[in-house]
């Protein structure tokens, strides 16, 4: 499938925080200080033709795909329902004006969050059971992955995370395409605030992800399935292990979901083998 870009994205009057920085610490015998690189995150409000709809923390790069990607997975169903980007701000406050169709707006209305989301929690401000656990699409099915595509796959995806290798804290989240090829990376020290970052540049890039499969360094909970979900991704591989409620998701919605455990053979959680009689 290949998802439509937003028509126009626009970016003014934006200071743009550096993505580390280095802070001095000491030991516990009170020695000289030394000086360490830090990941920094930053609030970013976002609006929706001028309704507030949600604050996140985030690492402040790659924003404009982080809100594409942020905006498909809370319910916009095309990019192209997109048309414009406002970013602003400077500091650890930053805000985002997005204008969007009027079909759009009136969905997102529904599932207004009311809280601050943290970068730790996809779910953050929903206000409903039914907005937790959506009505979601079935995928038409894919066939696995062919099992060298993950051959020291934690050691190759290193070349995509510089931010992580600097200074630790952050998440990732890559796409491999119908080739086996890792094509590009996104981080942020929120877990789905990494897939929705590489999803927003999968839109705005105009990558095909038909065959391909998004890779997530971080735990494999519900909100990260119902992401890859709704932008059609057959495929996902989570360095960590997946939760119950996540499996059955996957199950249930055909999507493909693999574990690489880190001193072990992949795991195919779903699609479920049949147990043998």
């Amino acid at each position: 499938m290949t998802l439509k870009r937003p028509t126009c994205t626009a970016t003014t009057e934006l200071v743009t925080p550096a993505a580390s920085n280095d802070y001095a610490f000491h030991d516990l015998e009170d020695s000289p200080p030394t000086y360490t690189a830090l990941a920094e995150e930053v609030a970013l409000a976002i609006a929706y033709n001028g309704i507030s709809q949600a604050v996140m923390l985030v690492s402040p790069t790659d924003l404009e795909d982080f809100i594409v990607g942020f905006s498909i997975g809370s319910g916009i169903a095309d990019a192209s329902e997109i048309y414009d980007i406002t970013l602003s701000g400077s500091g650890s406050a930053l805000h985002a004006e997005v204008e969007i169709a009027s079909r759009a707006f009136w969905n997102l209305k529904n599932q207004r969050r009311q809280l601050a989301g943290t970068s730790g929690c996809g779910l953050c401000g929903v206000e409903a059971l039914e907005q937790a656990l959506p009505e979601l699409n079935v995928l038409p099915g894919a066939p696995l992955p062919p099992a060298a595509w993950l051959t020291d796959l934690r050691q190759r995806i290193s070349a995509f995370q510089p931010l992580g290798q600097h200074c630790g804290a952050v998440h990732a989240a890559l796409f491999m395409d119908a080739d086996g090829e890792l094509l590009l990376g996104r981080e942020d020290i929120g877990r789905h605030n990494a897939l929705d970052k590489l999803i927003g540049a999968l839109v705005r890039q105009r990558i095909d992800t038909q065959g391909g499969l998004a890779i997530v360094t971080s735990r494999c909970s519900l909100e990260l399935i119902q992401k890859v979900l709704r932008a059609g991704i057959q495929t996902l591989v989570s360095l960590s292990a997946p939760t119950g409620l996540a499996l059955q998701w996957a199950r249930q919605h055909n999507l493909n979901l693999i574990h690489l455990p880190q001193r072990s053979a992949p795991r195919v959680y779903s699609p479920a083998r049949e147990s043998r009689t």
